[in-house]
């Protein structure tokens, strides 16, 4: 089976020189050597200052929430992973979900204004598939009614718009190092605060409000990221160009190979610089996708109706009696949702299953 994505693992002799020497030093957790070096690496490679690690992508929104002091209402979108809205609700807050962009799928602008009321607080957009947002517009929107402004950053890794690092944008930036991420330590994420003052607030909700042995100044949560996912962060850092660069051949071959049949579009890419994360397609039509799909699954290609269902439409919504798809008419995100099929595409794919992937998505439309 091809999988629609697979893990980069590092060659496991460089991987275990780091298990020695933690086997040596007994520390495993709790501010270790490899945490204090992925994290000054990864500030300087992606050229950001106050990046926090954490032990994964979905307890980064949660801390940057906090951090940020968010009440009442969050204006995001449906088109996403569970966990952008997820977190909305554990965190006692109300999604509001505003419709996405047809060409770029990201957050629709005009939509985002127009959902704005005195009990909102903040805007949370995704920048999908690593796609950036149109991040200066939404800034200018989220001043102009005075709201903080973050970014689901976790498909965006290295990710660069108008040559300016993408997480550089918002309030703060969330990452996810999944082990379905570019850029993997197998779980974790990191948070990028504009705010120094927010990102030392967020370093103590890391490690339960810890400031010193005898002082726990607030309440936070055991949000650390271990010493054993911190070297696998350094390990797969050091390769982490190489492999951007396969996937944009890949996906590039996709492109080319896709691009003649009239049925198939693609997502309009706004990045300067673009990592690659995902390959969606869209079909004509969701029977066309969903029999696409059953024809590659039958033939030991396993893609993803990715993102379907919107999360607007996920059943505890329904079992609470509220349509949110008609409430908040999201009639682009619907259709996108319903049309659109990520691709397999990581590292290891070769352009042969690219070439057979491509070939049955042709024999079978053009059937």
């Amino acid at each position: 089976m091809i999988n629609v994505t697979q893990i980069d693992l590092p060659e496991l002799d460089i991987y275990v020189v780091f298990l020695k020497k933690i086997w040596s030093s007994k520390w495993v957790t709790n501010n270790g050597e490899f945490l204090q070096s992925l994290e000054a690496k990864l500030a300087e490679y992606l050229r950001v200052k106050n990046l926090l690690a954490v032990a994964n992508g979905t307890v980064a929104l949660q801390i940057a929430f906090k951090a940020l002091g968010l009440q009442g209402e969050v204006i995001t979108t449906p088109f996403t992973f569970a966990a952008t809205t997820n977190v909305i609700l554990w965190e006692g807050l109300t999604p509001v979900f505003a419709d996405i962009d047809p060409e770029t799928f990201n957050i629709d602008l005009h939509d985002v204004e127009q959902k704005i009321t005195d009990r909102t607080s903040a805007i949370l957009a995704v920048h999908v598939y690593g796609n950036p947002c149109s991040v200066r517009e939404l800034q200018r929107i989220a001043d102009r009614y005075k709201l903080k402004l973050i970014y689901d950053g976790a498909h965006a890794f290295a990710v660069e718009y108008d040559q300016q690092p993408v997480l550089n944008f918002g309030e703060a930036s969330t990452l996810s190092f999944h082990a379905t991420k570019i850029f993997s330590t197998i779980e974790g994420g990191a948070i990028v605060f504009r705010d120094e003052d927010a990102f030392e607030k967020a370093k103590l909700m890391r490690n339960h409000g810890i400031r010193s042995e005898e002082e726990v100044v607030l309440p936070g949560l055991n949000a650390k990221m271990n010493e054993i996912q911190a070297a696998m962060g350094i390990c797969a850092l050091a390769t982490i160009d190489d492999k951007i660069s396969k996937r944009g051949e890949l996906y590039r071959r996709y492109k080319e190979q896709l691009k003649g049949i009239p049925d198939i579009t693609f997502q309009t890419i706004t990045a300067s610089k673009y990592n690659y994360a995902y390959m969606p397609v869209c079909f004509v039509s969701r029977q066309q996708r969903d029999a696409v799909y059953s024809e590659l699954v039958n033939n030991g290609i396993k893609p993803r109706k990715y993102f379907y269902p919107l999360t607007a439409n996920f059943d505890y919504f329904k079992e609470q009696n509220i349509d949110l798809v008609a409430k908040y008419i999201l009639h682009t995100a619907s259709d996108i949702a319903g049309r659109v099929l990520c691709l397999p595409l990581y590292t290891d794919l070769s352009a042969e299953d690219v070439n057979h992937i491509t070939g049955l998505i042709s024999q079978f439309i053009h059937t």
